[in-house]
């Protein structure tokens, strides 16, 4: 499953009502829409825990459209992980998050990637050195390098590639 830069929930519909269309999803009847709310009701428990396990159930009910940038990176966490992935792939889950939103959003990754591998592309080195086992770094299109962050920090390619070569 994969999450992209730009937010990709139901923006009118509630925080529960995302990650229950998720599990609906998952359960893959696509006439769900169809059933009495009574029996969608069912999925309530599930979303709920996932709801809670990203940080959001003070914001259940909420609009999705209404939720702060970083909540909603969170809610599409929350359906991500609804729909129970060998993979997941994050495209800057960080990006133009404050640093309280960072935190929050990379303790909720490392959560994830517990029982799962976690594919990310991502540019805040604090966010990388503290989330990844391997890091590959690309320039051009080319692997350049690849190993653990201290490794990779301190390889003479990456710095050049990326910090120039420090004359001015």
């Amino acid at each position: 499953m994969r999450s992209f830069q730009i937010s990709a929930v139901f923006p009118h519909l509630t925080v529960l009502e995302n990650v229950r269309i998720a599990l609906q999803r998952k359960r893959g009847n696509s006439f769900d829409f169809w059933r009495s709310d009574r029996m969608l009701d069912a999925l309530n428990e599930r979303a709920v825990e996932l709801i809670a396990a990203v940080g959001l159930a003070d914001f259940a009910g909420a609009i999705a459209v209404e939720l702060p940038y970083g909540r909603k990176r969170a809610l599409e966490i929350a359906t991500t992980l609804a729909l129970d992935p060998e993979m997941m792939l994050l495209d800057e889950p960080t990006a133009g998050m404050s640093h309280e939103d960072v935190g929050r959003i990379s303790a909720l990754i490392k959560r994830a990637a517990a029982d799962r591998t976690v594919l990310m592309v991502e540019h805040n080195l604090s966010v990388v050195e503290n989330l990844s086992h391997v890091i590959t770094v690309l320039a051009r299109g080319e692997i350049i390098a690849e190993g653990d962050y201290a490794t990779v920090a301190r390889n003479p390619d990456v710095i050049q590639a990326y910090m120039g070569s420090g004359h001015v």
